[in-house]
């Protein structure tokens, strides 16, 4: 053999060689894909073999953690001189944007991020991300010459193991097709939602999880041209991919629309080969901005939902109402076609893609160029918080008028700002996701949607707010309010620290569990030429005179929350109650059951379960609604009923339970679904609204001639979609402690109830009720003439406190959760400590 041919054979014995260290995922794995599920940390170990085999080609980056301690991964997947470029590239497409300063480079290098498992139990696409990688450095390396493939193997990988380990140790051998076995029927709470029980995919613009705020820095960074979120539908139906379905939002460009067409028929080619079904253009729409297609799209990008039938409900495999065997091998390689065929279409439309990118941060033609917001100034915090998290620019105002609308009035106003008042403008390159965000009414093409059709951020915040057509320069040297420091007086009677916030909350929460003995006023009163509102917290020396160190540790806790704090030096008021009036009552530190488990809504245990443990952060006991009928009650002086379906869990005997413990002293927070168990009961004030119904014999009549085809949008006008409603509130009641005398809700549904006869009213809509922001159909509307929002009855020396409204929702209507926390420290406060 001449020494030619054996330096050629050497080469492709060394080329063979290098592709056989690459291992699929079966081979890595030990057992076909798709014949199990795989637990994370073995996904993680597939991609970390993958890097190790393709160094020039993947490179691995940890962007955060878990609550349970599970590493979240990106996979960046490209060429050999993609990747050694990879920060170049990143920094251009930036500069594409205008989000780096600097011109960028003629670009035609297609950025594509794929999203696998957001909800744990469908757990098909995190094995399909194991074969999209793997075919893609093996089949599909072409694509890769001018894409950058970014990868998220899971991004809720706390619920996938909850589902996954679940499924290993229930499922038969081999596994049962039959839908009634017991491998296909997942317990509460799911595999769903993360380790706090949140649907991630409803998290990106709120990003009040880990896994979602960690991920938005990353996402950040890089700007994707397109963005894929993998999900699982029900068992019966095939695979949905793009174009969605209407309504858009209208800052979606016509580029973005027919991309998604053209994808969704690249798909199809795909699919039509195989004979799989599939459907486009229904259900799933683009407008709630807090999804996994809908985010990326309002920072420029191709957002889309790819939904795989299967869901938790189908294992390994199940036998659907077609008569189909659907496998977890089906599932994942539909979900690994049109991954791959997402990078294909993008490759071959790359330097189209970055010059639409580019386009879509053109903001000139925005109706609104300003948002400007007034008001407390842990709330503005809390709100710059939540811009900081998406990058969006914002400033504090010159000072001087602001014409525009105002969303309290809800028409053409002014506002007379001042160095405090936040702007936020619309000229910066995230200015459509600012006016997606910050718009006062979402404009609908179509009121059947996927989701609540308000979120506006002032309301959500309990800001005042004007949006103006002018562009509202902000001070040139900004300056924050800077809290004042407060000195402690070892002198003085009591320390006053007045409330209207969460934070004041979090340090009530804070001195309680610290054992400082606190006191609130029921009544304004004023005292060295200061008056302090209703709610205002006191803390008496005399109250914590065992402790020491009292003006030590309070200023101390006072500090490191960012209170303000007034030393008082006599009890004596100048007018309203002195400290030893009862109108000035202790907070007696309460103890907290919460009812989990079958009978609740997991995403609604999960919202309060959050709030306690990272925001309050005030200790909770949880009981599983299975074991209520023997809990002793008389432990806690506190009960919450998340939302949820108690109407096979509260019996008569139980009813009777919780009346016993409530008239002994008890305090029951029931939230809006859990409302149906004591509604129209007996011993209970709340009664369902019964509206009159005004319709003429002739609507009647034509109501009962609607097309079949017509029926379910008809029924839109039953419906409430996440609208806002302006409410009236008694803020002389403690529940309301805080608040003006209205307040913005966030109303889910159309439940409705009547006002109460015998107990307190305390938000409330009137006569002739209208959304300002969001979809509420005209049936609907009629339902709420005088109905209650927030109220409270008592029973004996307890209460029932009915919160119709979930303030709770996703956690990110921040101006309501102050009612939930007066209903726990503040109303009917004759607890005893136990």
């Amino acid at each position: 053999m001449n020494r030619s041919l054996s330096l050629l054979v050497a080469f492709v014995v060394s080329i063979a060689a290098t592709a056989q260290t690459l291992q699929s995922p079966s081979q890595f794995l030990g057992y076909d894909l798709g014949t199990q599920f795989s637990r994370h940390h073995q996904v993680i170990d597939y991609f970390k073999h993958v890097e190790t085999q393709k160094p020039l080609q993947v490179k691995l980056e940890k962007y955060g953690e878990t609550n349970e301690r599970r590493p979240l991964m990106l996979a960046f997947v490209s060429s050999e001189d993609n990747l050694k470029n990879l920060e170049n590239i990143r920094e251009n497409n930036l500069k594409n944007a205008g989000i780096l300063e600097g011109t960028a480079a003629s670009t035609n290098i297609a950025i594509v991020w794929l999203s696998y498992n957001v909800h744990g139990n469908e757990a098909s696409s995190t094995e399909a991300s194991m074969s999209t990688i793997y075919k893609l450095l093996t089949e599909k390396q072409d694509y890769l010459k001018n894409t950058v493939v970014i990868l998220d193997p899971c991004i809720n990988p706390d619920g996938r193991d909850r589902y996954v380990n679940w499924y290993n140790e229930t499922a038969s051998a081999p596994y049962d097709i039959d839908q009634q076995a017991s491998e296909h029927q997942e317990p509460w709470p799911g595999g769903r939602p993360n380790h706090y029980l949140f649907d991630l995919n409803r998290d990106w613009a709120w990003a009040t999880q880990v896994e979602s705020a960690s991920r938005l820095k990353a996402y950040n960074k890089w700007m994707p041209h397109i963005h894929v979120d993998f999900h699982e539908q029900g068992i019966n139906e095939p695979y949905y991919f793009a174009p969605a379905a209407e309504p858009f939002h209208e800052v979606i460009s016509d580029w973005q629309r027919d991309f998604q067409t053209q994808i969704g028929k690249n798909h199809s080619k795909y699919f039509d080969a195989e004979g799989w079904l599939y459907f486009t253009r229904e259900r799933f729409d683009l407008l709630y901005p807090s999804y996994g297609d809908t985010y990326p799209t309002y920072m420029g990008a191709i957002g889309m939902t790819y939904e795989q039938g299967g869901h938790g409900r189908a294992g390994l495999g199940i036998l659907n109402d077609e008569g189909d065997v659907l496998t977890l091998v089906d599932r994942l390689t539909h979900h690994t076609v049109t991954g791959l065929s997402t990078v294909e279409i993008s490759s071959k439309n790359a330097e189209k893609l970055n010059a639409e990118f580019a386009k879509f941060f053109d903001n000139k033609n925005l109706k609104y160029k300003s948002y400007v917001l007034q008001g407390d100034t842990d709330k503005i915090n809390s709100l710059t918080a939540l811009l900081d998290k998406h990058e969006i620019n914002y400033g504090f105002a010159k000072g001087g008028k602001v014409s525009g609308y105002n969303y309290i009035t809800a028409k053409q106003g002014q506002m007379n700002t001042t160095a405090k008042d936040l702007v936020v403008s619309t000229n910066q390159p995230k200015g459509k996701m600012v006016k997606v965000l910050f718009e006062p009414n979402t404009k609908l093409s179509d009121s059947l949607t996927y989701d609540i059709t308000a979120w506006s951020v002032p309301y959500a915040y309990g800001l005042n707010a004007v949006a103006s057509r002018s562009l509202v320069q902000p001070a040139n040297n900004p300056t924050r309010e800077i809290i004042p420091t407060s000195l402690k007086n070892s002198g003085a009677t009591g320390y006053v620290v007045e409330w209207g916030n969460m934070q004041d909350a979090q340090f009530l929460a804070e001195l309680l569990k610290n054992g400082i003995r606190v006191r609130f006023t029921e009544k304004p009163f004023t005292t060295q030429g200061k008056t302090y509102d209703r709610g205002s917290l006191i803390i008496v020396r005399g109250d914590n005179k065992k402790m020491d160190d009292f003006d030590d540790r309070f200023a101390a806790i006072a500090f490191s929350h960012r209170r303000t704090f007034d030393a008082i030096s006599s009890g004596f008021s100048t007018s309203g109650p002195d400290f030893g009036s009862p109108d000035i009552k202790l907070v007696n530190p309460p103890k907290i059951a919460m009812l989990s488990g079958d009978y609740t809504s997991s995403l609604s245990y999960g919202e309060l379960w959050h709030f306690f443990e990272q925001q309050l952060q005030y200790p909770v006991t949880s009981i599983n609604t299975d074991d209520l009928s023997s809990v002793n009650l008389s432990k806690f002086n506190v009960l919450i009923m998340p939302n949820g379906y108690y109407g096979g869990l509260l019996n008569d005997n139980l009813i009777d339970k919780l009346k016993t413990w409530m008239r002994s002293g008890g305090k029951l927070i029931a939230i809006d679904g859990a409302l149906n168990s004591f509604a129209d009961k007996e011993g209970f004030g709340l009664k369902r609204n019964k509206p009159e119904n005004t319709d003429s014999e002739e609507d009647k009549e034509k109501t009962k001639r609607i097309k079949y085809a017509d029926r379910e949008r008809d029924y839109t006008k039953n419906l409430i979609t996440g609208a806002i409603f302006n409410t009236d509130v008694d803020n002389t009641h403690p529940m309301a402690f805080g608040y003006g005398d209205n307040y913005f809700t966030l109303k889910l549904g159309s439940s409705s109830y009547s006002l109460l006869d015998n107990g307190y009213n305390v938000a409330y809509l009137g006569k002739n009720p209208k959304n300002v922001s969001g979809y509420a159909g005209k049936d609907a509307l009629k339902k709420l003439d005088n109905s209650l929002i927030f109220g409270e009855q008592r029973m004996g020396s307890g209460s029932i406190i009915y919160m119709v409204d979930n303030v709770m929702f996703r956690s990110f209507w921040e101006n309501g959760k102050l009612f939930f926390v007066n209903s726990i420290f503040f109303v009917n406060n004759n607890l005893v400590e136990l």
